[in-house]
C-alpha cells in the first residue's frame, strides 16, 4: 500500500493580495478616517447658534446641488447602456440637432438651481450678519483680537486682562469681537462657532459669536500671513460661568503688564511658542494699535 499523498495546495490560496488591491485599501481607510474627523471637529460639528445656522446653509445648498449632480450621472449610465452597439432598438440619427422641449429642461434646471443657491446665499447673509449681535437675553462678553505675526492676543476690556494664543470665553454668552491686525491681512476662524472673519490693519471689524457648551475648540488663521502661519493656532475654551471668573481671578494675581513697550516686543516677527496671560492691560490698547497711532497708549495700573 502507498502512503496517502497530502492534499495539493492550489497556487490561488496561497497567492497574497496584489500592490494595487492594497493600495486601493489604504486609500479607501484614509478617505474614511479624513471624513470622519472632518465631521467631528469642523464645521460639521458646530457648537454654537451661528456654526448650526451655517450648517444648515451647506446641507440645503448640498442638497441644491445633488438634485442635479445625481439625475446627470443616472443619466449619463442609462444613456452609454442604451446606445450600446448591441443594443439593436436604439436609433442613430445623425442629421438630428435640436429639440426645444430638451433645450427648455437643460437651461431650466440649472437656472433653478442658481435661483435657489442666490436665495440662500441671500438669506444667509444678511440672517448671519457678523456684525449684527446675536438674539440673547444675557449681556454680551466684549473681546477685543488683535492678530500678530504669527500669533493672536485676546484683550478683555472690560476684565481689563489679556491671553495670548489661549481664548477662555464662558458657554452660554453672546461673544462680541474687534478684530485688527499689525502688520498683514490675517483671517480669523473657529470652525465649531462659525463666521470667518478678516482681521486688517488699521481697520477693525466685528464678529458675533457663542459656544453653547463647555469644550474645547480650535482656532486658526485662515489667510497666508508667512513662514509661520502654519503654527497659527489658538485654542478656544469654553467654560461655565464660575470657572470663567475663577480664570480671570487667577490671571489677575499672575502679574503681567501689556502696555505699549511689552506689545512692541510681542509684535515681533514669532512663531506660537505657547499660551501666556497678562494681569494688566494699558487703557486704550486696541484703539491706539488698530488706528495706528501707539504713542496715544497711557498705562492703567490696576483697576
Amino acid at each position: 500500500m502507498h502512503a496517502a499523498s497530502p492534499d495539493r495546495i492550489s497556487p490561488e490560496a496561497t497567492r497574497t493580495p496584489s500592490t494595487s488591491a492594497m493600495w486601493l485599501r489604504t486609500i479607501s481607510m484614509m478617505s474614511a478616517a479624513t471624513l470622519l474627523a472632518s465631521c467631528s471637529d469642523g464645521v460639521l460639528d458646530p457648537h454654537g447658534p451661528v456654526g448650526n445656522a451655517e450648517r444648515v446653509i451647506l446641507y440645503d445648498s448640498t442638497a441644491i446641488m445633488l438634485a442635479v449632480i445625481i439625475p446627470v450621472i443616472v443619466l449619463t449610465l442609462v444613456f452609454a447602456w442604451w446606445f450600446r452597439a448591441r443594443n439593436k432598438r436604439a436609433r442613430y440619427r445623425p442629421d438630428w440637432e435640436y429639440s426645444g422641449r430638451i433645450e427648455m429642461i437643460i437651461w431650466s434646471i440649472p437656472a433653478l438651481v442658481i435661483l435657489f443657491l442666490g436665495g440662500i446665499a441671500w438669506t444667509g447673509s444678511h440672517d448671519l450678519d457678523p456684525s449684527v449681535p446675536l438674539e440673547d437675553s444675557t449681556a454680551p462678553l466684549d473681546i477685543e483680537v488683535i492678530s500678530l505675526d504669527w500669533r493672536w492676543l485676546f484683550i478683555y476690556p472690560h476684565e481689563r486682562i489679556a491671553s495670548l494664543n489661549r481664548l477662555v470665553v464662558p458657554a452660554g454668552v453672546p461673544l462680541r469681537f474687534r478684530l485688527t491686525s499689525t502688520t498683514v491681512m490675517n483671517s480669523f476662524f473657529v470652525p465649531q462657532l462659525g463666521s470667518q472673519i478678516y482681521a486688517m490693519p488699521n481697520m477693525v471689524t466685528r464678529l458675533n459669536l457663542e459656544a453653547d457648551r463647555p469644550g474645547t475648540f480650535e482656532g486658526l488663521s485662515a489667510q497666508f500671513s508667512g513662514d509661520g502661519f502654519s503654527d497659527m493656532r489658538f485654542d478656544l475654551v469654553s467654560t461655565d460661568a464660575e470657572a470663567f471668573q475663577d480664570w480671570v481671578n487667577t490671571t489677575k494675581t499672575q502679574g503681567g503688564v501689556l502696555d505699549a513697550t511689552t506689545f512692541e516686543e510681542l509684535a515681533r516677527p514669532a512663531k506660537n511658542d505657547g499660551a501666556q496671560t497678562y494681569a494688566q492691560v494699558s487703557q486704550g490698547l486696541f484703539d491706539s494699535i488698530s488706528s495706528g497711532h501707539m504713542a496715544a497708549v497711557s498705562p492703567q495700573r490696576g483697576q
